[in-house]
Order: structure tokens, then C-alpha cells, then sequence
């Protein structure tokens, strides 16, 4: 896709002398390359322009790594990238994260701010100059949106400051988060007035009007304003003025499995794939969420589904799900008796299971096929298969199996079974991690070749939903929920047994929470959405295996509900502040 096509040229010129990011000047113009005063001149170098900051927001350290950030949350544990985060007990202000995560977005807003000051006197069409301009105004509030989750209020630099005039004088204190917000709102306000409805099929991945108007009403969320956030919601939802063209991929499943071009209607703002063998775009989102049977063996489960995330999972016919209605003492048996109702014994091969011990591993499979169909599309439980592969890339079938090693062997990637990297006895995730080799299409494992959402129409119907109840529509807000419910054939809440029965806002608004990590697991919102609803406190547990071992503590403070500033950047701008409690 062209939107993916970055010439060294391009992201040369406009990396700049980025002082936000706490970078070198590059204010020389060498004689083999374009510049300011050669570059800024035809319809072509706008659009270069324009891949040049989308180059920037897939960037790992911008938002290339949203889905890792379910780490920080109930849904998922892991070793990296945000284990400080996470686990809280050495969350610092110089944590490496933190300072990258700050520095990336700051040279996104550099790049958008370069684009809005040149393209405005370029010698193009005022039509082309809009949409840029717009696309710019877009990122700029994706950026300053993150920052303002993760800071609230920062330094704010707009189009009026010109690093490579400026370089030696960013020191701007802390706007406040109103301030922040303003800005923000403005620019999308701005940006829905000059996006297109949609764009050319070459063109797919730039941001739309829907995308505007979908991220205005994310940011009119996050602020409590409820009939804003409904209007922007049903905007595109309902194609209130315009026909948008969304709608909500019919398989569940195969809306995380679309490569090779392939793109669905949900998609509202998502960061493209270009393929999976060739140089080009691409999430690292294997390396951090496949297992040890993906790709040659070699991808590593940095970040595995929680054992919480899981059990939340209802049961087919909606009702809550209870490991003791299942298998009776589960719950409070510990370890010991967890190990006894669920493994097996495995050969010193690890080629076969020898012994299934006094374990009923059908029971055991329908404790978990017996729910929620997402449950299995984005975990890979117990006793389930995996098309994974061989060292050589051969696809080969796998099973995970809960290996008792006093009774034989322990399983082997290599082998017929699926191995944790680091030794947990943890579920390994489903969603987004490719099966076998896609008939030779994939081949560097570093890029999954799928297109991820950074906004998806499912997650906007839940947003909707949230602020119809909010400001008091919950019979709306049940239609809503139902919607995404009945993609997956889950029954409609209020739709009979009294389980499903919606008790007022206070359930709804319980329903919508659970209905969020159901639907988006693996999408990297829950941290945000649990630090927005003033959960994150009741969040933070011990992260604890399927048997209930430990893996690792966690811990909470107050500060951790903002980030602190990172250290470097504080010894730069002395004009900064931190935030309370660091």
C-alpha cells in the first residue's frame, strides 16, 4: 500500500533538529539530498510529506506498541516492554519506557507541525493542502491524546514553532490538561472540516473523517462529556451526514487474521500491513505475543493472557462461569490440587502424551470451549491445538498440554507441544498470531503481517454504548452491546434469564466494562480505559499462573495514575514541573 512507501530522502528532511525528542540537529543540507528550499514545491512531495508522519506514529515507541499495553493491565502478564509499568515497583522517571514513549510522540507532533507550516505555501491545489493539513491536524491530537493519558498536561508546540530556527529555545513549561484538551479538540474539529470520507484503495491506512470523528468523541469520553461523545459516536455509526461505510466484520476471528491487502469495512484508523516476507510495514506484534511454536521456534511470549482475563469469560448461555461448579474445590484447593485436576504426564520426547493421570482433559476443554467464543479465538487453552511450525518453517501441528514433570517429560516447542519461554504455566495467546506459515506468505516473523486497529468500529459501538448510559440511555446502551455480542452468537443481555437482566445504570455500566475486555483483549485499551474509570487501584494483582503459582508481584501507588516526567527531560527544560508524588 502506497501510504507505507518512506524514501530516506523524506524521513531525513523531516526528522529535523528534533529537540522534543531530545535529538541532534540535523539543520545541514547536503548536496545529494533534497531540502526545505528544493523539497516543499509539487502535489508528490505532499504526499511524501504526509507518509513521512505516518512513518512516525507506527513507530514502535509511538503507537507500533499500543497492544502491548494490556501488560499494564488485569487482561495480560509479561516481561516487556513496560514491566516497570506494570508491576510498579520500579516505575521511576527514568524508566526507558517512559522516556520513550514521551520522545516518540514529541517527534510525531514535529513531523505534523513541519508538514502543517510548509504544505500551507505550497504551489499545489487548495484541496490537496486541506487534506494534508488535516491528516497532520489528525496525528498531531493522537499525539498530544497519549501524552495528555499519560502526563497530563505537557509542553505544547504547535506549527508556530520551527525547531530548525528554535532548536536552542524549547523550553516551553507545562500547559495545563485543559489547555492540552483544547488544543486537541480543536485540531480534530479542524481536521473532520478537511478529511475525506474515505480514500482510494492505494491510499488506505490515511485518516478519514470517521477517524476524526471517531477520536473527538474518544476524547469527549475520556472527559465526561456524554451527549458530545454520543453525537460523534452515532455520527459515523448511524452515517448521520455522511455514508461512512463502516460496519462490523461478520467473523470474528478472521477481522485479526487479514493480510496480503486484504482490509475490512470495521477498520476505522489502523496501521497497514505491507507484507510479510519483504522489507516494509508490519507490527512486531509476534515477537511479543507468539508462543515458542510460532514462526521457526523462535518467537518469545514476552506477553501472555492473564489467568484473570480468562476467567472472566462467560458461559454460552451468558451466565457467570465457576471453576467449582466445574471441577468442586478448584477455586480454594491451591496449586496442588489445580495440578492434580489438570495435568498429564508427556514422554521424555515430548512427542506424546503417555497419561492423562487422574485429569479428564474433555472436561477440562469444555471448561473453556463451553464459553464465550472469543474466549478460545483469543486464548490458546489447555488440551487445544496450534498450527504452528517446525525450525524450517514447515507448519506442524502443536497442542498445549499441562505437563506434570514428576510423571515424565516437559514439553518442547520442537516437539508436538507448546513450551513458555519463561517457564510459566500460563495461556498463550490466539489472537493475532498467524498459523503456520500462511502458505509460505510469511517469513519474517518480526513483521505479523496484519492489519492492527488503532480505532475499529466494535470499539467505537462500546464507546456509544458507555455514553448512552452515562447520560441515561441505557435501553440504548443495551442495543449497542448486543450488537457486538451477537457477532459472536452470545445471547443479548435482557434477552430473558435472569443473569442477562440489565438491574440499571450501575450493572450496565459493569456489563460494558466486562464487554470491553471480551471484545478488545489484545488491543492494548484496558490500561487506558481502567485508569479513566478510577479502577486501576482494584486492577493491580499478583500476576498468578493457571495453578495460582506466582509469577511475579505487582503493586500499586497513587502516583502511578499519571507517569512522571521523564528525568531527562526535566534536566533539559528546566521550566518543567513534575507530577505529584515522583
Amino acid at each position: 500500500m502506497k501510504i507505507t512507501k518512506i524514501t530516506y530522502t523524506v524521513s531525513l528532511l523531516l526528522l529535523g533538529a528534533s529537540a522534543l525528542a531530545g535529538c541532534e540537529s540535523l539543520d545541514y543540507a547536503p548536496g545529494d539530498q533534497m531540502s526545505d528550499r528544493t523539497f516543499w514545491q509539487t502535489e508528490e512531495h505532499a504526499r511524501q510529506a504526509a507518509v513521512g508522519m505516518y512513518a512516525a506514529m507506527r513507530a514502535d515507541w509511538c503507537f507500533g506498541l499500543d497492544f502491548t499495553f494490556d501488560m499494564c493491565s488485569d487482561l495480560a502478564d509479561g516481561t516487556t516492554p513496560w514491566a516497570d509499568i506494570s508491576r510498579g515497583n520500579s516505575f521511576a522517571s527514568n524508566s526507558s519506557g517512559v522516556q520513550s514513549h514521551w520522545q516518540y510522540l514529541y517527534e510525531l507532533v514535529h513531523r505534523t507541525n513541519t508538514v502543517i507550516r510548509n504544505v500551507a505555501g505550497m504551489p499545489i491545489s487548495g484541496e490537496t493542502i486541506d487534506r494534508v493539513t488535516g491528516e497532520a491536524k489528525f496525528l498531531r491530537a493522537m499525539a498530544y491524546f497519549r501524552m495528555l493519558n499519560c502526563w497530563g498536561g505537557v509542553p505544547y508546540y504547535d506549527e508556530t514553532c520551527d525547531i530548525n530556527e528554535q532548536f536552542a529555545n524549547l523550553d516551553s513549561p507545562r500547559s495545563s490538561a485543559d489547555e492540552i484538551r483544547g488544543h486537541i479538540l480543536d485540531d480534530l474539529t479542524d481536521a473532520i472540516a478537511k478529511l475525506p470520507v474515505r480514500w482510494d484503495d492505494a491510499n488506505l491506512g490515511r485518516a478519514t473523517k470517521g477517524a476524526a470523528y471517531a477520536l473527538r468523541g474518544k476524547v469527549y469520553l475520556y472527559n465526561r462529556q456524554w451527549d458530545k461523545a454520543v453525537a460523534d459516536f452515532e455520527e459515523i455509526v448511524y452515517n448521520r451526514s455522511n455514508n461512512y461505510g463502516y460496519s462490523l466484520h461478520p467473523d470474528y476471528n478472521e477481522l485479526f487474521r487479514l493480510y496480503n491487502g486484504a482490509h475490512s469495512p470495521e477498520m476505522i484508523f489502523s496501521i497497514q500491513s505491507v507484507d510479510g516476507n519483504t522489507p516494509g510495514y508490519a507490527l512486531n506484534i509476534v515477537g511479543y505475543f507468539g508462543n515458542k511454536s510460532t514462526m521457526r521456534l523462535i518467537a518469545s511470549n514476552c506477553i501472555v493472557p492473564s489467568t484473570r482475563l480468562v476467567d472472566m469469560y462467560e458461559n454460552l448461555d451468558g451466565s457467570p462461569f465457576d471453576w467449582d461448579a466445574l471441577l468442586p474445590g478448584f477455586k480454594d484447593g491451591g496449586p496442588q490440587v489445580r495440578r492434580k485436576y489438570m495435568c498429564v504426564a508427556i514422554n521424555q520426547g515430548s512427542t506424546e502424551v503417555t497419561s492423562t493421570l487422574e485429569c479428564d482433559t474433555t472436561k477440562i476443554m469444555d471448561a473453556y470451549r463451553l464459553r464465550d467464543p472469543r474466549l478460545c479465538l483469543n486464548v490458546i487453552t489447555p488440551y487445544s491445538h496450534y498450527l504452528g511450525t517446525d525450525a524450517g518453517s514447515n507448519p506442524m501441528d502443536k497442542q498445549f498440554v499441562l505437563a506434570d514433570p514428576s510423571q515424565g517429560g516437559a514439553p518442547m516447542e520442537a516437539m508436538a507441544f507448546i513450551r513458555n519461554s519463561e517457564g510459566w504455566n500460563s495461556y498463550f495467546w490466539r489472537k493475532w498470531i498467524p498459523t503456520g506459515n500462511l502458505d509460505g506468505y510469511w517469513g519474517e516473523y518480526s513483521r505479523t503481517p496484519y492489519e492492527f486497529p488503532l480505532i475499529r468500529l466494535g470499539d467505537v459501538i462500546l464507546m456509544l454504548a458507555e455514553a448512552y448510559n452515562e447520560a441515561g440511555a441505557t435501553d440504548r446502551a443495551v442495543t449497542e452491546v448486543n450488537k457486538i455480542r451477537a457477532r459472536v452468537g452470545m445471547p443479548g443481555l435482557d434477552s430473558g434469564p435472569a443473569w442477562l437482566a440489565v438491574a440499571g445504570c450501575d450493572d450496565m455500566a459493569e456489563r460494558i466494562r466486562r464487554e470491553r475486555a471480551f471484545e478488545l483483549a489484545g488491543e492494548g485499551h484496558r490500561y487506558w480505559d481502567l485508569r479513566r474509570w478510577g479502577l486501576l487501584r482494584e486492577s493491580v494483582a499478583d500476576a498468578r499462573d493457571i495453578f495460582g503459582d506466582m509469577m511475579y508481584t505487582r503493586s500499586y501507588q497513587p502516583r502511578h495514575e499519571l507517569w512522571p516526567i521523564p528525568l531527562v527531560e526535566m534536566e533539559r527544560n528546566r521550566n518543567l514541573t513534575q507530577n505529584k508524588g515522583w
